[in-house]
């Protein structure tokens, strides 16, 4: 493993930010971390990466106690926040030798380091420019390049990709499939599902601190139903009748779709054979259903289910949960 956490537990004064965590990685692998706004993703990485010391229960990252062994842990691990951790004042080349020295390479082989990475993220072009005039996706490539300098066993990525273009997010997902490919283990938190769907072996659902559910994607998506429906009405109007009928048929929880004419419905394996009548009591009812499909539940719907709520990005307004962690944290 190169994971293994038992029962970590954080407090901020009144607030149980991680209540009980046990998480298990398996080494050469990525594994997700999801849970909606303020439910202590955040905070378990701190705690494993040394950054915060957890009030109860223990873990080993790559065999090392985090707390008796922590400077062996910093040595193999790497972490990319949900915030830029480099200067912006310093160009991208200078930010990378900078840190090499740091790690006590020497002037020439801290050079080339910053060039070779700069190469690999694809911002070699960049190198001399101040990192306050890159964009958004450039800026998270060179914190991901910082966290790489020493080549870690173990990385952490928190929120990698929030705010991020399609096209910036898909360079970082392949550049998180090529450290995989290299041999290094990745802890992944994220509130994009698809992104989950796309890089995870394995998948943690975590909510109020709690890890509520845990295994494969499609592990995930069974333990919610055998499948999900998925229609379009004709007329918006008609959309709420639609939903009501296609719940009494299923059994199912049923979510109104971000169009005003799309609704989906998961069908519990037990009510399997009532899929076939879901159009019939629409034809009767007298509502069009110009689309129509039935397929495995997405990761969106289990996250519904399992949490009850509609994933969203990380807030960083004063007062969320998350970011008041790291205000306690900082006193």
């Amino acid at each position: 493993m190169a994971i293994e956490a038992t029962g970590l537990v954080k407090h901020f004064g009144e607030t149980k930010a991680v209540d009980g965590v046990d998480l298990a990685v398996p080494a050469g692998t990525v594994y997700g971390v999801l849970g909606p706004n303020g439910a202590g993703k955040t905070t378990v990485v701190r705690m494993l990466a040394t950054l915060l010391r957890p009030d109860a229960g223990s873990a080993r990252v790559l065999g090392h106690d985090i707390l008796t062994e922590a400077d062996a842990v910093r040595t193999n691990v790497g972490l990319t926040g949900q915030y830029a951790s480099v200067d912006e004042d310093l160009t991208g080349t200078e930010n990378l030798t900078v840190l090499a020295r740091l790690y006590g390479f020497s002037g020439a082989a801290a050079r080339k380091r910053a060039e070779d990475l700069l190469a690999a993220f694809d911002l070699s072009e960049a190198a001399g420019k101040q990192v306050k005039s890159y964009s958004g996706g450039m800026r998270r490539r060179i914190d991901l390049a910082a966290s790489l300098v020493m080549s870690p066993k173990v990385l952490f990525l928190d929120e990698p990709t929030t705010g991020l273009d399609p096209r910036s997010r898909n360079q970082v997902w392949d550049i998180v499939r090529l450290l995989v490919r290299e041999g290094a283990s990745v802890l992944l938190t994220t509130q994009y599902l698809d992104e989950a769907d796309q890089l995870a072996d394995r998948i943690a659902v975590i909510d109020h601190g709690k890890v509520i559910a845990e295994g494969t994607a499609s592990q995930l998506k069974a333990s919610v139903g055998s499948g999900a429906v998925n229609l379009r009405v004709a007329d918006p109007a008609q959309r709420e009748e639609a939903a009501r009928i296609v719940g009494e048929v299923l059994g199912g929880s049923v979510t109104l779709g971000a169009e005003s004419t799309s609704l989906d419905a998961q069908v519990p394996e037990a009510n399997e054979q009532s899929v076939a009548q879901v159009l019939p009591a629409l034809h009767a009812a007298g509502i069009a259903v110009p689309e129509f499909s039935l397929g495995q539940p997405s990761l969106d719907e289990v996250f519904l289910a399992l949490t009850g709520k509609v994933p969203e990005p990380e807030e960083t307004t004063a007062g969320h949960a998350e970011p008041a962690y790291a205000t306690e944290e900082a006193r």
